[in-house]
């Protein structure tokens, strides 16, 4: 049975598709390469470049390998450009998603992993969050995404679909083996903008508010280790492949750090001061963000290996220094065209 990884080109994704190939799965990419990199797939996956609502490409798929799960990456991600572009978002994230879900329905892909966000939280009254929180988002990205959340709901209950949906906190960090990162140039991430300003590849940062109900004033979020995050939805696998019921897991480590901190832990590790500016707030950004993490220990037997910023923030730095050098180890998928 192989594994349809849809965004597996891409950051997180990517991380998934080295993590199944690891554990000897065969896993098959379905990527638009907008924003991920054919490079970044290895040749013992099967990249498929092509859109996720492309229905006739997906028939085209499920003909061609026989998938027992659907990991789903693919999505747009950032929250300004949700406000700014709401119908692009709820098309992408939302429309697209429901035809992904309908395929697997149709196709007796009986196991779902979804990737959800901590944004479908909205602004929260108290921190931690935890999955029985009031879910009111505030931003067209965790409305399209919280959607995705209740297809699911629905369809397990009408199709016998069973599924994970991973609510990410702030995903950073890189594969501690070096073969991945954080790879798009114009990413928003707060750690992957810190280092490129300081190696030099954009000038300078900007902080964006600091008059939050925050202890320093600038927002606080809970940085999840990409490998530690993935590492759930393995175990998510492993869960669903052996019986286990539908669950909405929340993913981080339980405390967070501010803004201001994480710049001064950058600056630490770099050993460059760079420029900061304050700039006013962005549309859509909570105060804080931190996760209410034991249901995922407790479902999944869940132990995180990465759980200090210092070493995230280094990984993001070597790999950040890689791009910059020209030094990114490459692979070349196998592609399909289907």
């Amino acid at each position: 049975m192989a594994i349809l990884v849809t965004g597996g080109a891409g950051y997180i994704g990517g991380h998934m598709v080295l993590a199944l190939l690891d554990a000897g799965e065969q896993v098959v990419v379905l990527d638009d390469l907008s924003t991920g990199f054919a490079w970044a797939v290895p040749a013992a996956a099967t990249l498929v470049v092509g859109d996720i609502g492309d229905e006739a490409k997906l028939r085209a798929i499920a003909a061609a390998h026989q998938i027992d799960t659907i990991a789903h990456f693919a999505a747009k991600i950032v929250v300004p450009d949700s406000v700014s572009d709401p119908l692009g978002y709820y098309l992408n994230n939302t429309v697209k998603a429901r035809a992904l879900v309908e395929f697997a329905a149709r196709n007796g892909i009986s196991n779902f992993i979804f990737s959800s966000t901590a944004a479908v939280y909205g602004e929260p009254a108290v921190n931690p969050i935890f999955e029985n929180s009031l879910t009111a988002p505030i931003n067209p990205y965790g409305r399209s995404k919280l959607m995705v959340e209740w297809i699911l709901e629905d369809a397990a209950r009408a199709h016998g679909l069973s599924y994970v949906a991973l609510r990410y906190f702030n995903v950073a960090g890189a594969d501690p083996k070096g073969r991945l990162g954080q790879s798009a140039s114009n990413a928003t991430h707060l750690i992957k903008v810190a280092v490129q300003a300081a190696l030099g590849v954009r000038k300078g940062l900007d902080i964006f508010g600091t008059d939050y109900p925050t202890p320093d004033g600038t927002c606080l979020r809970d940085y999840i280790q990409v490998s530690d995050l993935i590492a759930a939805h393995v175990l998510a696998l492993k869960h669903l492949r052996g019986g286990g019921g539908s669950l909405v897991l929340n993913c981080g480590y339980g405390h967070g750090y501010s803004v201001s901190e994480v710049v001064d832990i950058v600056k630490d590790v770099s050993g460059v001061d760079f420029e900061t500016r304050r700039a006013g707030r962005r549309a859509g950004d909570p105060a804080a963000l931190v996760a209410g993490a034991e249901r995922i220990r407790v479902e999944l037997g869940w132990v995180p290996r990465h759980d200090n910023l210092r070493e995230i923030v280094t990984q993001a730095y070597e790999w950040e220094r890689k791009l910059r050098d020209g030094t990114v180890p490459k692979a070349r998928a196998s592609s399909s065209h289907f």
